[in-house]
């Protein structure tokens, strides 16, 4: 039995209070899915700045009897300490997922990044430490390592950030530190590595990849890859990231007061990547079979490789991923494909 095994056992036979802070967004609601199959109480947080109603009614429809019972929303700003606070009553456990992403978003309006990301962050952990949670799991961000070299990314080795949102996430890691070493909060930190999956968002100018090029293709509309097409990720299928911060969750205490990578340990590049997407999508849409990508210059701020070593997560909490990319794109096409999401052009 699996680490992760252990503790989902643990937590049916001993269900705990669970805040869930961007609820209504991709990860947030794949944590609020996973929490409520565990039978345990969920409160979430969102103000909808990128979350949907959908995701939400998505994760209850499937729930089941009860769950819906066990589970409440508060619509709100993490940048308003006492909605941080009304949130955090009587919870045992904090998963801090709301933030603005992206690079793009964050050059483009580097403030507002900073409120949702730092003054967001401080607010709900300011918010968790009086009302004496245990511990509190936060997403920080693989773009951290910024323009260090070195593959795979390890932990204590970083460089300097590129973007404003990048600087966002470094600081919220500075201060996860600070805030445990002078209040006693608990606190883990978990690097993403270009996360994806059911219910990530594919409109907008600001949308992850993979969901945007799933969209286009259906829609018949052409997709576009900046740079040749070397840039190469670790892409994470989303229950791993959930996975990662359930264990994290309920760690020993131990190993608290770090940050931790999340990804699967590979590298695909972007002209595979897309390679995968358009080939099992002509399973259902043969009309997409002969698709092509357009070419762009690069963007500002992207980084040209990244790779995770998750060997220190695996070692303090138990993680092993479930899912390397190839099954979890696989899973992932065929959802959305279902839905025939449709992603609108950049303007």
């Amino acid at each position: 039995m699996s680490r992760y095994d252990q503790v989902r056992t643990a937590l049916r036979a001993q269900p705990r209070r669970w805040l869930v802070t961007g609820v209504a967004g991709f990860i947030g609601s794949a944590l609020l899915e996973e929490l409520l199959a565990l039978g345990q109480e969920v409160v979430g947080l969102d103000n909808f700045a990128t979350g949907h109603q959908h995701n939400l009614d998505d994760v209850l429809a499937g729930a089941g009897d009860g769950a819906a019972a066990r589970f409440r929303f508060i619509e709100g700003d993490i940048c308003d300490l006492d909605t941080c606070k009304r949130a955090c009553e009587g919870v045992d456990r904090v998963l801090h997922q709301a933030a603005l992403g992206s690079v793009p978003r964050s050059i483009a309006d580097p403030l507002a990044s900073h409120r949702a990301n730092v003054d967001g962050f401080l607010n709900v952990m300011i918010a968790a430490r009086d009302a004496g949670v245990t511990r509190a799991v936060y997403a920080s961000s693989s773009s951290v390592y910024g323009d260090h070299p070195g593959l795979p990314k390890v932990e204590a080795r970083i460089g300097r950030q590129l973007s404003p949102y990048a600087v966002t996430k470094y600081v919220d890691e500075l201060y996860g530190g600070v805030i445990q070493d002078s209040y006693g909060l608990e606190i883990i930190g978990l690097r993403y590595f270009n996360v994806f999956g059911r219910r990530q968002d594919p409109e907008g100018p600001y949308a992850a990849v993979i969901p945007r090029w799933i969209g286009r293709l259906v829609a018949g509309e052409t997709c576009e890859i900046f740079g040749d097409g070397s840039n190469s990720r670790d892409f994470c299928y989303v229950d791993n990231a959930v996975q990662a911060n359930i264990l994290s969750a309920m760690a020993d205490a131990s190993a608290t007061n770090a940050v931790y990578n999340v990804g699967c340990g590979g590298r695909t590049d972007l002209n595979e990547l897309f390679r995968i997407i358009r080939d099992e999508l002509a399973t259902t849409h043969p009309a997409v079979a002969g698709a092509e990508p357009a070419m762009r210059p690069p963007r500002a701020g992207d980084v040209l490789h990244s790779q995770a070593d998750v060997s220190a997560l695996t070692q303090a909490v138990g993680y092993e991923p479930t899912h390397l990319v190839g099954p979890g794109l696989v899973e992932t096409v065929r959802w959305f494909a279902h839905r025939a999401v449709k992603s609108p052009p950049v303007e």
